[in-house]
């Protein structure tokens, strides 16, 4: 992984792509790229042995001063797609290997399906073996591709006849690969950095390296990657891009990034390096399915399937879907057996359980769809853009809402994007610092808060209103973040539905009132209280000796107004007879410098029963302070030690 270092990807004049071959097996596509670069992409030795391509092979090719292409050969052996699939996600131009002495075989079928698939834009038919044809029969064999790709959806260029025996045509295709590159939409530098990984080895002085083609965004050495499903950071050692080193990766080239935290074991095909936030590893999503006419029978509710996603192969099982039929498309949830790395808008390709066979593909609607909701109830569809999709999933979210970090790889756009998306989904979307949430949700709740309140108010007429912290509690359930629920009660006071005054939530307007019911027995607590001076009955005595009457409301009523003042939780005082207290408790102090109850007792003839609470109201209120069994006054102790 050593060698000369690259200009930055920000500052690379040099346009990059990835192609990737495609066709059935021994059509010449691994001869071919090695005539185009000069590379045999046939690594291993029963590659060599056998004559066939195994396992991906990758190889550079310049064309010219300011393009460049990373070259991935695939396998063409039907045993085999499942590496060509982990190969041709993430190219940007298929070059369709058609044989001239054979032409379009079952898996040149079958391979332009998943190029299709896959959503690759544009590509090149590169008819092999030319040599070993007349010019007659080239010419039907062009004929039968010319009369077969304009269905495609792909965009292709003419056919190139080519030799590897002569080098005829290879001029031309280099000249066509050119032209293409000019044509392809770059993939976004500033985009979240993800390299689905297809390739993990180890290298002395270099520890794991780990390859792919770059999908989005970049990375720089020094950086730390994230690696799912595995749930590990790891910091980047070194780069290489084709064998020369580099200072960042960057979209639209083949990739090898040496890290530092993580074990070659604890990797393989199928995992993902990403950067940014959101990303995670999920076992559940919503798509949008497109089911070959090829495919022998429909998709259904039960059926099994292998997922193609990136480099990963996962088994799912459908649920929730209405049979899809051969040939036709459909909204489907999968459950996968093992955890997949999706991001929205994700296009895979689906094969049947067994036998094993391509059968379709599709779109990843939601990669982190709720186990409760229902899909046909979601409204999710491929035509919706970002806002409306991001319209339709804060409607579902409710008061929840969803976290605005989340959004890039939910909604399967770029970071920078994500501030213009959450304006453009319409008043109905509100945006808070970190999440989204549904206007009407805020305003639902903000109506059933005032609702709340009427009540509490009717039920505790002598209160001044609801602790704020009970009425910040009573929304939801579930609890929505913290950031939501302050927009609930901003909301609230700013249209005057409530108020706050302290900690106290209230209507507007609202004052605790008494009738002529309630002032009497506010009037006979009061007396009762100071008759009793220190002998301070209980909440419970009180209750039973003014049975009917509401005594916590009115004790509470008191307090506010200053008449009476709690000595704990279960004791009411009269204000005047506990500043007696203090001061008859203060001079005792003062004479006997410490005294135990024991001793307090005798000298204010209180039993235990009274005099502790009053003992233990002093030490709250800092007029005493304990000192083994005694109290002392605080005021002549401060900064001494205890005994």
């Amino acid at each position: 992984m050593d060698g000369p270092s690259r200009p930055d990807a920000h500052t690379d004049p040099v346009r990059r792509f990835v192609v990737g071959t495609a066709g059935h097996i021994d059509h010449g596509k691994t001869a071919l790229v090695k005539a185009l670069t000069g590379v045999d992409t046939d690594r291993w030795e029963e590659e060599k042995r056998r004559g066939i391509t195994i396992d991906l092979g990758f190889a550079p090719l310049p064309l010219g001063d300011t393009i460049r292409a990373s070259v991935v050969d695939v396998p063409g052996h039907e045993g085999f797609v499942r590496n060509m699939l982990a190969g041709a996600t993430g190219i940007d131009v298929a070059l369709l290997v058609i044989a001239a002495d054979e032409g379009i075989m079952p898996q040149t079928e079958e391979h332009l399906a998943i190029v299709e698939l896959l959503g690759v834009r544009r590509g090149i038919p590169v008819i092999t073996k030319r040599d070993l044809v007349d010019a007659e029969w080239l010419e039907l064999v062009r004929s039968e591709v010319v009369q077969r790709l304009p269905a495609s959806r792909v965009r292709w260029d003419a056919p190139v006849a080519t030799s590897v025996v002569t080098g005829e045509g290879l001029d031309e295709l280099r000249a066509a690969l050119g032209r293409v590159a000019g044509d392809l939409v770059e993939r976004p530098a500033d985009d979240c950095f993800r390299l689905p990984i297809d390739r993990v080895f180890a290298v002395a002085g270099a520890g794991t390296v780990v390859t792919g083609s770059t999908w989005s965004g970049s990375v720089a050495v020094g950086e730390s990657v994230r690696l799912l499903p595995l749930g590990r950071d790891a910091r980047v050692r070194s780069i290489e891009v084709h064998g020369e080193a580099a200072e960042r990766a960057a979209p639209g080239r083949r990739t090898a990034l040496a890290l530092v935290g993580v074990d070659k074991s604890e990797l393989a095909r199928g995992h993902v390096a990403v950067t940014g936030t959101g990303w995670q590893a999920t076992m559940l999503i919503d798509v949008a399915v497109e089911l070959l006419p090829t495919a022998r029978k429909p998709i259904a509710s039960r059926t099994r399937l292998r997922v193609h996603l990136g480099t990963a192969e996962v088994l799912a099982r459908a649920v929730q879907t209405q049979a899809i039929a051969p040939g036709h498309r459909g909204s489907s949830r999968l459950v996968l057996e093992t955890p997949l790395v999706a991001r929205g808008g994700d296009r895979f390709v689906l094969r049947s359980f067994s036998p094993v066979t391509t059968i379709g593909g599709g779109v990843v609607l939601d990669p982190y769809p709720g186990l409760r909701t229902r899909l046909r109830r979601r409204g999710l569809a491929v035509e919706q853009n970002a806002p409306a999709r991001l319209a339709g999933l804060v409607a579902e979210a409710g008061l929840i809402g969803l976290e605005r970090d989340t959004l890039a790889v939910r909604l399967g756009v770029a970071p920078s994007r994500v501030t213009a998306v959450i304006a453009e989904a319409g008043e109905g979307v509100l945006a808070l610092p970190d999440a989204v949430v549904g206007r009407e949700a805020v305003v639902t709740e903000g109506k059933r808060l005032v609702e709340l309140l009427r009540r509490y108010h009717a039920e505790h007429p002598l209160d001044p209103g609801m602790s704020l912290q009970a009425l910040r509690a009573a929304i939801g359930p579930p609890a929505p973040p913290a950031a939501v629920t302050d927009a609930v009660l901003e909301r609230a006071l700013q249209r005057r539905d409530l108020e706050v005054t302290g900690s106290v939530a209230h209507l507007p307007r609202w004052r605790p009132a008494l009738d002529a019911r309630a002032s009497d027995a506010s009037d006979k607590l009061a007396h009762r209280l100071a008759d009793a001076r220190w002998q301070v009955p209980t909440i419970v005595e009180l209750e039973r000796e003014l049975p009917g009457t509401p005594v916590r409301a009115l004790l509470a009523h008191l307090a506010r107004s200053g008449t009476i003042e709690a000595i704990d939780a279960e004791r009411y005082a009269a204000t005047g007879a506990l500043a007696e207290f203090r001061s008859a408790l203060e001079a005792a102090l003062a004479e006997l410098r410490s005294a135990t109850p024991a001793e307090l007792r005798d000298r204010f003839g209180l039993t235990r029963k009274y005099l502790i609470p009053l003992l233990e109201w002093a030490d709250r209120r800092g007029i005493t302070r304990r000192a083994g069994d005694a109290r002392v006054l605080a005021r002549l102790t401060a900064g001494k030690g205890g005994p």
